[in-house]
């Protein structure tokens, strides 16, 4: 057989991508990026301050230059490129998504088999108990965890392009550390927020929203989405946080916004990523599968959140595109009698 050598070199970008992430992991793990930010630039100065040797410092680098991950090479000094820019020890940068991603999660994705077979969380198969209860008692992961979500949401502060919250009273149901929250509040000053979610998180919430825009326009409840919503808002928000959850657990988060609407002018909004079973792009596609590794979870079809939005008596008014492949779907009450 006469083999397709394009093909092969596909199968092996393909194979091999698993050590191009780890070799990423790596470098960040060492904090290469910001010692070649301090002027450590060459092969001995990084191995001096990360005290490895100069030899497996050099053949990392030499693979992460290919990668264009930094420019330069060992002798004359390496520098930063825009890739490795927003890999720094800076807030809202990716760097402690690369690093939760390159261990616990990467050890999840290691039973991937076990996992899609079974259709069960590769996390609770690696560690032997679901992520949320593990991040509850190991406060290092959690840390990670709550700033690599952080810095994954780039399309927050596209959400009042989308959405109209002039003059309006919105609530964040289960708005976790109040990014969404105070990115809404910066953008619009008229507006004034309720964020929901469990009572330990509330204080962190608490905490960052009165370091950025303050805490004069905004109400933080601690509660169950699942038991009841803050009443009487003109916009309720659910920003990923139904991946998680079974269709009936989520349409009864959707009666209750429902039930909590004042009138017919109020709004429920879902930003999360949609994926299509037809001509689908890669990042989708392999984020629902990160969500099956992680917390046995799955992002949903429009046609999907469609039908479960009807169950609760919604429906879907519109739709719009946000950066990072977020879908904002917004749904209105539906009239009775």
């Amino acid at each position: 057989m006469k083999i397709d050598l394009k093909a092969a070199q596909e199968a092996v970008e393909l194979i091999t991508g698993g050590w191009r992430a780890q070799c990423l992991h790596t470098a960040l793990k060492m904090g290469i990026p910001d010692h070649i930010a301090a002027g450590r630039t060459t092969d001995s100065a990084l191995a001096d301050a990360t005290g490895a040797k100069e030899e497996g410092v050099h053949r990392l680098m030499r693979l992460l230059v290919a990668m264009g991950v930094f420019d330069g090479d060992g002798q004359r000094g390496y520098r930063n490129t825009a890739l490795s820019g927003v890999l720094l020890d800076e807030p809202d940068s990716l760097r402690n998504m690369c690093l939760l991603y390159g261990e616990e999660f990467y050890t999840a994705w290691g039973h991937a088999h076990e996992a899609i077979s079974t259709v069960s969380a590769g996390f609770e198969i690696a560690y032997g108990e679901p992520l949320y209860r593990y991040l509850s008692h190991d406060d290092d992961v959690n840390e990670r965890f709550q700033l690599a979500m952080k810095a994954g949401n780039l399309f927050f502060d596209h959400v009042p392009e989308a959405i109209d919250f002039a003059g309006k009273t919105f609530a964040d149901v289960g708005g976790g550390i109040g990014q969404l929250t105070a990115a809404i509040l910066a953008a619009v000053p008229d507006a004034h927020g309720t964020l929901l979610d469990r009572e330990h998180v509330v204080p962190v919430a608490a905490a960052n929203i009165g370091a950025g825009v303050g805490l004069d326009r905004v109400e933080l409840v601690g509660g169950n989405m699942f038991e009841a919503v803050p009443q009487g808002k003109d916009i309720y928000l659910l920003c990923r946080v139904l991946a998680g959850w079974s269709d009936d657990e989520v349409v009864k988060v959707f009666r209750n916004c429902r039930e909590a609407m004042p009138d017919s002018s109020s709004r429920l909004v879902i930003l999360e990523r949609v994926v299509v079973d037809e001509d689908s792009t890669v990042l989708p596609a392999l984020w629902d599968l990160h969500l099956l590794m992680t917390n046995g979870g799955r992002h949903r079809t429009l046609e999907r959140f469609t039908g479960m939005l009807d169950r609760a008596g919604l429906d879907v008014e519109r739709v719009a595109a946000l950066p990072s492949e977020t879908t904002a779907v917004i749904a209105a009450p539906r009239a009775t009698g």
